[in-house]
């Protein structure tokens, strides 16, 4: 009787060890995921791709980018919560845009006790932009041919909830310019109607439209901050904007209930990664800042994007039924 006892709780140790996640010190054995909820192409997929070559090589093992370009990110989101908390399934995102999402009622996922989270990892710069061809040469006058247009403007976004669209928004809102938004599978194949004149603007990442503003296929009106590249277009501030703003922050969490040791593990490997001379520089010169915080300090970012997001959609009427 009680070597058969042993055995099943000999049994028992050894099914909880192989269920264990691995040490921080073991960490990582094998290739890792992360994951992307928007189309490859935009912004985030961009940077996450320049980080993950980085950590890659500096972890001694192949990253995946996985792009999962639905619901807004939100199908990202909820794998990522629901994948094992052993540190091989990652996720980069849009801190505002894993805010709204949630506010909308339609996530399936808790966009804070849902995540261990690692590091910000960069702020994106952002422009308003119009076809090359489009009557508005300043960005009222964008908004005064809304407001005598039967319908009012078009505006292409990334996704629904993304920073672009709620930055877009909010600044049409406070201008009184009737605002109809189209959404899109992330930053590329909105800029493509952009291109063409399918939609009147959009809100872009500085990263993602450089080349099409040099080659002046497309037209900067506003920007959020102040960048070398575009010296002579007026910041949202001083064009009397500078109080409709959208966090633009960027960062990567894991899933719930990961070790502290292996979370701390990947801050560092993040934050080393930020400071290497290609990635600072390929960065820089899109117009993408780079920016590296503690998990706590992201944690408490997040809580507050949730606060602040919250009281937006409401303001938006955003909120799914």
């Amino acid at each position: 009787m009680r070597s058969r006892i042993w055995r099943v709780l000999s049994g028992m140790a050894l099914a909880c060890a192989l269920m264990a996640p691995a040490s921080a010190e073991d960490f990582p054995s094998k290739p890792l995921t992360i994951m992307v909820g928007l189309a490859p192409g935009g912004i985030t997929d961009v940077t996450a791709r320049l980080y993950a070559e980085i950590v890659s090589r500096n972890l001694g093992q192949r990253i995946t980018i996985e792009n999962r370009p639905a619901a807004a990110g939100a199908l990202a989101a909820a794998a990522v919560q629901n994948a094992p908390p052993d540190g091989y399934t990652l996720l980069v995102f849009s801190g505002s845009q894993h805010a709204t999402v949630a506010a909308m009622g339609s996530a399936p996922y808790d966009p804070v006790n849902g995540f261990s989270f690692i590091s910000v990892l960069f702020n994106s710069a952002v422009a308003f932009v119009v076809p090359p061809d489009s009557p508005a040469s300043t960005l009222e006058e964008l908004f005064e041919l809304g407001r005598k247009r039967p319908g009012g403007l078009s505006m292409g976004t990334p996704g629904l909830g993304s920073p672009s669209h709620l930055l877009g928004a909010r600044v049409a809102l406070a201008a009184k310019a009737p605002l109809q938004s189209i959404h899109y599978r992330g930053g590329a194949p909105m800029l493509a109607d952009v291109l063409t004149g399918r939609v009147d603007f959009a809100v872009v990442t500085l990263s993602t439209s450089r080349s099409f503003l040099a080659e002046k296929k497309l037209r900067a009106l506003a920007t959020d901050i102040r960048w070398s590249g575009l010296p002579g277009v007026p910041t949202l501030a001083e064009l009397g904007y500078g109080n409709e703003k959208v966090a633009n922050w960027f960062g990567v969490a894991g899933p719930v209930g990961m070790a502290p040791a292996l979370v701390q593990k990947l801050n560092a490997e993040f934050v080393k990664a930020s400071r290497d001379g290609e990635l600072v520089k390929r960065l820089a010169e899109n117009g993408t800042l780079i920016a590296t915080s503690t998990p706590q300090e992201m944690r408490a970012l997040m809580v507050d994007e949730v606060a602040t997001m919250e009281g937006l959609v409401k303001t938006l009427n955003l909120r799914q039924p």
